[in-house]
């Protein structure tokens, strides 16, 4: 759960163009404590989670969205869930710079034939069908 956190953290950070130590600033941290929160390395404890949420512009549950459930987590399925895929790549990939680069350049395309265009392109670099 703390890596989740973290990488929600993180994810968020990245969102608003924040540096880590920018954020460390705004709250009275390094930039290598933020650093360890975001990896994981430290859990946040809940008055911090509060003061990141504040400075970060989200609610305190933004950090737990997407979060894995105990049971998957811990390798086990819950029944009539098993077949759902695992979308948790989407969030790992979203936390990258590539990612977040990708995904706000690919928001600011207006005309739909351009967006399915690209989306295509992507497929067929990625070797899949469309």
């Amino acid at each position: 759960m703390d890596v989740h956190v973290g990488s929600r953290v993180r994810l968020r950070r990245m969102l608003l163009g924040m540096s880590q130590e920018k954020l460390g600033e705004h709250l009275g941290l390094t930039f290598q404590q933020v650093q360890k929160y975001e990896k994981g390395v430290n859990r946040i404890g809940a008055s911090r989670l509060f003061d990141l949420a504040r400075v970060l512009g989200v609610p305190v549950q933004f950090f737990y969205d997407e979060a894995p459930s105990g049971a998957q987590s811990a390798g086990a399925t819950i029944p009539g869930f098993a077949e759902q895929p695992d979308e948790s790549y989407v969030v790992d990939f979203l936390s990258t710079r590539e990612g977040l680069e990708l995904n706000k350049a690919f928001a600011r395309v207006s005309d739909p034939k351009v967006r399915r265009s690209i989306v295509d392109l992507v497929r067929a670099l990625a070797g899949e069908e469309s």
